[in-house]
């Protein structure tokens, strides 16, 4: 009788990623850096455009919208420009991208009129949307999912060295160069990225599905409505007029015809099931309320350093320094932190580090705080903010399907886009509102222009307006004031926190039972940061 043996199934070949994964991280690691990196480099050029013979004579209203213009593009084409890559190939994208951004940075450094350099940061702006979504989704692409963590958490690092470097690179370069050196910079940059990826980043697409142009469209006209409120409520430090809530209403409301008519095609470019999964809009909150309080009290702490502690931009770029640096440490480091100890204690830990900002400058800050305490700071929020990033970020990837990974991208760099805005325009009424009042009371002599906001106190101390025996007294009350809305907006950024907090603590998973740090990747079904 014969014996009958049981042949065991071939084992699965372990998925090792692309062979150059590695290198193509690099190449798009720097692709990243020029994107952010443009995003606060212009910020130490400002006075210089102003200036009618160094620069190109742009007034206040032409400066903000050399910020603006790239700022509503940017954001308006993010999620649209991803879907695209989805069908077209994120790679064709990427190099797309590339090519309109360093055009638009030639030109940008050649323009002889504000206006022209409005119209090319424009430009800039649908260059970096078309590319960004791109880098992350060839991540997805070219590493297997045992390492896109790891991967995700470099990337991320790379966001925070590219904002904190920006101003560095552009006080370096306006000590030395012209005002349009900060763009020429980019150009090489954009030729290396360009011959690098075509050269080592293979093709990937996600399949030629029913284009929903409907839903990229109204996608655009939402966030850029709604983005366009949001800065004008920041500049204007109010939320009151037509212009700010008519726009932002319209914004929301097109936003609302986007999600329904999402949920009634079969093709939909963004699958509104998702929400329904607690841990991928818990991942999308963090990411919105993160960068809501960050961007908020970061923007507002280099007026601090600038305007009250005296530091010129290329100083305030050094004392930035250390958040990029310690995201750049801490970033890649995540993924395991979050397999050895789980996803909710690591969360809870980071967002503790990051209100830890909130909560020093709130009741710490004053005009004579040793400059130690803002470098440590900065370095506590950076680690806190390299280990709540890459799990958030990872946990709305992997929620997507491998053929949507541009839209995962676009829709994360799109939460974080609309955060910041949010952050910047929201806890900047709470400052202006407070410093106003403030002010008011302690410098009655002030004309009511020069109580707008502390900068605008400073502008008219330097302009001369005032008697000379009425600038030190003014110059006092104008510092106590700006602490005390600085302590006010705090205060705010701390219960935005403290919301993000309660978030990680209901929604995130908590260490697997029976798991250790020794379990090997390959027996767990997906990587640890997959379900947070």
């Amino acid at each position: 009788m014969s014996e009958t043996r049981s042949v065991p199934a071939p084992e699965a070949p372990e998925d090792r990623g692309h062979p150059r994964r590695w290198a193509i991280l690099g190449v798009l690691v720097i692709s990243l850096i020029v994107v952010v990196l443009d995003n606060t480099v212009l910020n130490v050029a400002m006075k210089t455009l102003a200036d009618p013979e160094e620069g190109v004579g742009a007034s206040q209203s032409d400066l903000a919208w050399m910020i603006n213009s790239y700022t509503l593009v940017f954001a308006g084409l993010l999620f649209a420009s991803g879907v695209i890559g989805d069908r077209l190939g994120r790679k064709r994208m990427l190099l797309a991208g590339l090519v309109v951004f360093g055009v638009a940075s030639l030109l940008s450094a050649y323009a002889t009129t504000p206006d022209q350099l409005i119209w090319y940061r424009a430009l800039m702006g649908a260059g970096a949307a078309i590319m960004m979504p791109s880098t992350l989704s060839l991540l997805r692409n070219v590493f297997s999912a045992k390492e896109f963590p790891k991967a995700l958490g470099i990337w991320t690092g790379a966001v925070g060295i590219g904002g904190a470097i920006g101003p560095i690179v552009g006080g370096a370069l306006l000590e030395r160069f012209w005002w349009g050196s900060v763009f020429l910079i980019n150009v090489p940059i954009v030729v290396f990225g360009l011959i690098a990826i075509a050269v080592l980043a293979p093709e990937s697409t996600g399949g030629k599905t029913k284009a929903d142009f409907l839903g990229m469209a109204l996608s655009m006209v939402g966030l850029v409505s709604l983005t366009y409120g949001i800065i004008e409520a920041g500049d204007a430090g109010s939320w009151a007029g037509v212009e700010v809530w008519g726009t932002i209403a319209l914004g929301v409301a097109v936003l609302v015809a986007f999600v329904l008519w999402e949920r009634r095609i079969p093709h939909a470019s963004l699958d509104m099931k998702l929400f329904k999964n607690t841990r991928f809009s818990a991942s999308s909150a963090i990411i919105v309320l993160t960068f809501f309080g960050m961007m908020g009290l970061m923007f507002f702490m280099t007026f601090y350093l600038q305007l009250l502690k005296g530091y010129s931009p290329l100083e305030t770029g050094l004392l930035f320094l250390p958040f990029g640096a310690a995201m750049l440490v801490f970033a890649p480091m995540s993924n395991s932190l979050v397999n050895r100890f789980g996803a909710k204690a690591v969360g809870v830990v980071a967002m503790l580090l990051v209100i830890t900002n909130f909560v020093v400058t709130a009741t710490v800050f004053e005009a004579d705080t040793p400059v130690w305490v803002v470098i440590v700071l900065f370095a506590i929020t950076g680690a806190g903010m390299a280990n709540l990033m890459p799990p958030a970020m990872n946990t709305l990837m992997a929620s997507v399907p491998r053929e949507q990974a541009g839209v995962g991208s676009a829709l994360a760099n799109t939460l974080r886009q609309v955060g910041g805005a949010l952050g910047v325009a929201v806890l900047g009424t709470v400052m202006a509102q407070s410093y106003r009042s403030e002010v008011a009371e302690a410098a009655p002599q002030l004309p009511d222009a020069a109580r707008e906001s502390y900068a605008s106190t400073y502008g008219a101390l330097e302009s001369g307006l005032l008697p000379p025996e009425a600038v030190g007294p003014v110059t006092q009350a104008a510092d106590a004031s700006f602490i005390t809305s600085l302590h006010t907006t705090a205060f705010a950024a701390i219960a935005v926190g403290v919301v993000g907090l309660i978030v990680i603590a209901a929604f995130f998973p908590g260490r697997r039972r029976g798991e250790t740090e020794q379990t090997p990747a390959d027996r767990v079904p997906e990587p640890a940061l997959a379900e947070v």
